[in-house]
C-alpha cells in the first residue's frame, strides 16, 4: 500500500464532499443510525466481486479471485468497470462507486467481495448511495484499504461489515475455516490466536502482549491505521464513545505509527474508547536517524494512560492466517487472555 499517495487522494476526496451535485451520488448523513444486521449468507448465493481502489496489474488476479469465491460454493458476478484503469486505480471514481451501489441494489447479489486494496478507496465515499446500502444490507469483506468503506458504511447506515481477506487474498485452511464458520455456521466466534507448534518451551510466534489488564464488551470499530487516521474530520468514521477500537498496520515506521495515534488522541477519539486491539504491523521497522521510539512505548504512551483494557499482537492485518472480524459487532475482549469474542449474533435471523 502507498500510504502518502493514500493520504494525498483521502484529503482530495474531503474536498470533493463540497463539489458534489449528483443527488443520486451525495452522501446521505444519518445521525446515530442503529446497528443494522446483513442478510445471512449459504452456499449457491450470488455475490459481487468489486475493485474499490488500486487498478489489477494482471488479469489472472480476477480469475484467482473469482475461482476462490466460486470454492466456497458461489455464483459470482463480476463488477461491470472490475478490468477499468484511471492511473494507479481501477477506473474512476463514479465508475468504482457505480459497481458499490450498483450491487448493493441488485437483490440477487447476496455480499460484495473486494478484489483487492491498495488505496484510492476514500475517493469514492462521497458518491456512495447510503440509503440504498441500508435499505439493502449485506456483507461487505475485505481490508486494508477497504477500512474507509467499512468506516463510512457504518458511520453512515449502521450497517455490520467485515473486515477480512480480499478475494485474491491468501485463502489458506485458518482463512477458509474462519470464513465458513463465520458466514455458513453463523458462529459466536471466539478470536484466540493460534499456537504454534514450534520446537520451544514458550510461545513466541502470535504472541499477544497485554498493554492494560481488563475485560470490556463493547462495538468493534477500526481497520488499517493509516486508512483510519486519514478520515479524521469527515463524517465517515463512526461515534467512538463506548467502542473497541482495533488497528494494524503494514509498512510504517514507528514514527508515523506514533503520529497516528497522536491524530486520534488530539481528536479527542481516544478518550472516548472503551478497549483496544491492536493486530500486526508488518515491517513496521525504523528507517533512519538518531533514535526511535520503540512500538511498545509508543503503546504505553498513548494507550496505556487511558486505563481501559488493552492489548497488543492479534491475529489481524497484513499476514497470512487473518481474523475476519466484524465492524459493528458486539464483543467482549479480555485482555489478559489476548482474545475477543463475539456475544450477540450478527446476522439477520428468520
Amino acid at each position: 500500500m502507498d500510504k502518502r499517495q493514500f493520504i494525498k487522494t483521502a484529503i482530495a476526496s474531503t474536498a470533493l464532499l463540497s463539489l458534489t451535485t449528483s443527488s443520486s451520488a451525495k452522501a446521505t448523513s444519518i445521525t446515530n443510525p442503529k446497528r443494522i444486521l446483513p442478510i445471512p449468507l449459504n452456499k449457491g448465493d450470488t455475490v459481487a466481486l468489486v475493485c474499490p481502489s488500486k487498478a489489477i496489474d494482471d488479469s489472472l488476479e480476477v480469475h484467482i479471485g473469482k475461482e476462490a469465491l466460486e470454492a466456497f460454493g458461489f455464483n459470482v458476478k463480476l463488477g461491470k468497470h472490475l478490468n477499468s484503469r484511471r492511473g494507479h486505480l481501477a477506473g474512476t471514481d463514479s465508475e468504482r462507486a457505480s459497481d458499490i451501489n450498483d450491487a448493493f441494489a441488485d437483490k440477487a447479489i447476496k455480499a460484495v467481495i473486494c478484489l483487492g486494496g491498495g488505496s484510492g478507496a476514500a475517493r469514492v465515499l462521497p458518491l456512495l448511495n447510503y440509503q440504498t446500502i441500508r435499505n439493502n444490507p449485506k456483507a461487505l469483506l475485505g481490508f486494508s484499504d477497504i477500512t474507509a468503506l467499512h468506516n463510512a458504511i457504518y458511520a453512515q447506515t449502521g450497517l455490520i461489515t467485515f473486515h477480512g481477506p480480499n478475494a485474491t487474498g491468501s485463502w489458506n485452511p485458518f482463512n477458509a475455516d474462519q470464513f465458513q464458520r463465520l458466514f455458513f455456521l453463523r458462529e459466536l466466534m471466539h478470536y484466540e490466536n493460534l499456537r504454534s507448534h514450534e520446537d520451544d518451551l514458550v510461545q513466541r510466534q502470535n504472541r499477544t502482549a497485554t498493554i492494560r489488564s481488563g475485560k470490556v464488551r463493547g462495538e468493534l470499530i477500526g481497520g488499517n491505521l493509516t486508512v483510519f487516521t486519514a478520515l479524521a474530520g469527515s463524517p465517515y468514521l463512526p461515534d467512538f464513545t463506548g467502542k473497541i477500537l482495533f488497528l494494524e498496520d503494514v509498512e510504517e515506521a514507528p514514527y508515523r505509527i506514533d503520529r497516528m495515534l497522536s491524530t486520534l488522541k488530539l481528536m479527542g477519539a481516544l478518550n472516548k474508547i472503551a478497549g483496544f486491539i491492536f493486530g500486526a504491523c508488518v515491517d513496521c521497522r525504523p528507517n533512519g536517524g538518531y533514535g526511535w521510539l520503540t512500538l511498545e512505548e509508543i503503546f504505553n504512551d498513548h494507550i496505556k494512560p487511558l486505563n481501559i483494557p488493552a492489548y497488543r499482537g492479534a491475529m489481524i492485518g497484513h499476514i497470512r492466517q487473518q481474523f475476519i472480524v466484524p465492524i459493528g459487532g458486539i464483543v467482549e475482549m479480555d485482555a489478559d487472555a489476548g482474545s475477543f469474542r463475539l456475544v450477540d449474533h450478527i446476522f439477520q435471523t428468520g
